[in-house]
């Protein structure tokens, strides 16, 4: 089930202008540009910004997420023709052969369960051709992110066109182990309403996911540091091999 940030219609059209600087995904269109890749499937795809970035640069692809809420966001966009939007996960995909397959922002850490992320890891696999690329990012546990989730770090104030100015703010709930769970508040002025919605990510530690990748079959490549977060991320970069 997707957080209500992403599921609930009245946050999921809010998202794209709370959150605009998307600089985090200039790393993954170099990687598209390097692989020379064609055909991109995006897991968690979310609001579709970068299956819509894609698919302006020709790129065929396809962008599954399980929050109707922000697919119905991203079908609306201009070019939102040009993907093939798969309401789900990765765990239940229809046949493909994609060159490339990603996970943006905390699309990883999203998935908890341990289940699912397997199954994750699995489908991506699936859907690649043999010798295409997989590449996600996560946090490094050893950044303790959550520690300026809090509402003097984040509080702000934003116009969004067509809505009016909403306040915004996240709380941090709870760390227990590798699971951190925060809060966003959310209050629309024009009417007074104040929604929430509850997050848990799951902070893995690089060792862990190495050994989640070779298991289901991938062989790694590199570890690359996020060169607009640097120091506080990993980015995967696993292969499905040509053989095998």
């Amino acid at each position: 089930m997707a957080d209500e940030i992403f599921n609930d219609p009245r946050l999921a059209r809010i998202y794209d202008p709370l959150d605009p600087d998307r600089g985090d995904l200039d790393a993954y269109l170099r990687l598209v540009e390097e692989r020379g890749a064609r055909r991109v499937l995006d897991i968690g795809c979310g609001t579709g910004v970068f299956a819509l970035l894609l698919a302006e640069r020709g790129v065929e692809v396809v962008g599954v997420d399980p929050a109707l809420a922000s697919l119905e966001v991203a079908r609306a966009k201009p070019g939102g023709d040009r993907v093939r939007w798969i309401h789900g996960d990765a765990t239940a995909l229809p046949p493909l052969r994609v060159d490339l397959a990603t996970m943006t922002a905390n699309a990883a850490q999203e998935i908890v369960d341990a289940d699912a992320w397997r199954g994750t890891l699995r489908g991506a696999f699936e859907a690649l051709r043999p010798g295409g690329t997989f590449v996600f990012e996560t946090r490094d546990p050893a950044a303790r992110a959550w520690e300026r989730w809090n509402r003097a770090d984040s509080y702000g104030v934003t116009n969004v066109p067509g809505v009016g100015e909403v306040e915004s703010w996240v709380d941090l709930i709870a760390v227990d182990g590798p699971l951190v769970t925060f809060r966003w508040h959310y209050v629309f002025r024009a009417d007074g309403q104040e929604l929430a919605s509850d997050s848990t990510l799951r902070f893995r530690e690089r060792e862990e996911v190495e050994a989640d990748l070779t298991a289901e079959g991938y062989a790694l490549r590199e570890v690359r540091d996020a060169p607009d977060r640097p120091g506080r991320e990993f980015v995967f970069v696993a292969m499905r091999p040509e053989r095998g």
